[in-house]
């Protein structure tokens, strides 16, 4: 690599970067809220969990908090939210994380959640309380597009799993996302962490692959932010400025990941937890063409399958 000038934005990152004490933490924040049917319900809480598991397994100082089922309620998010504006220092990272379904009426975003849903506008302000100043939010919901020009702002990278408010179908990416954490392959630099630009990459690749799969136009569209003025865009890269922040920023320690890489057993389940999730999909997806006993019947088969193979991963 090529010295960097000292009036570019590369350099003031890098001294950025190497003045951060070591013992900085990150604190992470997943929350996984109502999915209205039982296998997104059951689908939103299995993968807050593997994202917990994931994040633990790791190892490092990271501080984990997941809410999900009846406890991702509003008040708790700013609870939590709260109690981390009170303990991270300036030094310290944010991960936050939101799993389920959201609305856009055009000029605001939700995340639907047990009781009053959470504004993208609500959310931005307790995370404007928290003195950490690297933050990450990775919105996964439908409709998160809309939650962009709330939740941008300077030192913060920003990933939500639609475009704009108006991509509302329910979206594959956090099926994905979870996939790049635990995917040695997601750390295309070899730099023994998986960055929060690695797993859109990798999240990205995953979800266009999946579309084509299954013969379907895309009703989901990611993007990425972390200019702090920006709309985002589906390819950071130099020439459009976006992207260096979240190259920067470790999501997942690399053990973790490999860790599962190295377990033939896991790595079956982890195979078979996949064929379950694409099986549902496509039930899904015939669900109007299907009488409503059967669709049913075979929806209840495949989430209990699903929930054994979770429960054999988490052993």
């Amino acid at each position: 690599m090529g010295l960097v000038a000292a009036s570019s934005p590369l350099f003031g990152l890098a001294v950025m970067l190497l003045a951060m004490p070591s013992h900085a933490a990150t604190y992470y924040l997943t929350v996984a809220g109502l999915g209205g049917e039982p296998d997104y319900e059951q689908r939103f809480g299995l993968w807050a969990g593997e994202i917990e598991s994931i994040l633990k397994s790791g190892g490092g100082d990271g501080k984990v908090e997941t809410l999900k089922g009846t406890a991702a309620t509003s008040a708790n998010v700013r609870a939590t939210l709260g109690k981390i504006a009170q303990e991270a220092k300036p030094q310290d990272g944010l991960v936050v994380m939101l799993i389920g379904h959201g609305t856009y009426d055009g000029v605001n975003y939700k995340i639907n959640l047990p009781g009053p849903d959470l504004s993208a506008a609500d959310l931005a302000a307790l995370l404007n309380r928290v003195p950490a100043t690297r933050q990450l939010v990775v919105n996964m919901t439908s409709a998160s597009g809309g939650a962009m020009s709330s939740l941008r702002k300077e030192n913060r990278v920003v990933i939500t799993a639609t475009k704009t408010g108006a991509e509302r179908n329910a979206t594959v990416f956090p099926r994905f996302w979870v996939e790049a954490l635990r995917d040695p392959a997601a750390d295309t630099d070899k730099s023994q962490t998986i960055s929060a630009l690695e797993a859109f990459h990798y999240t990205q690749h995953k979800i266009t692959e999946y579309y084509e799969s299954q013969k379907r136009l895309a009703t989901e569209h990611a993007l990425l932010e972390d200019t702090g003025k920006g709309e985002g865009v589906r390819t950071p890269s130099p020439e459009n400025g976006e992207g260096l922040r979240a190259a920067n920023f470790p999501v997942v320690r690399l053990e973790a990941a490999t860790s599962i890489a190295h377990n033939p057993g896991k790595q079956k389940l982890f195979e078979k937890k996949e064929q379950l999730e694409q099986q549902i999909d496509e039930l899904k997806y015939n669900k109007a063409v299907m009488p409503p006993e059967q669709y049913k019947k075979q929806l209840t088969a495949l989430l209990v399958e699903l929930a054994k193979t979770q429960e054999e991963l988490e052993k």
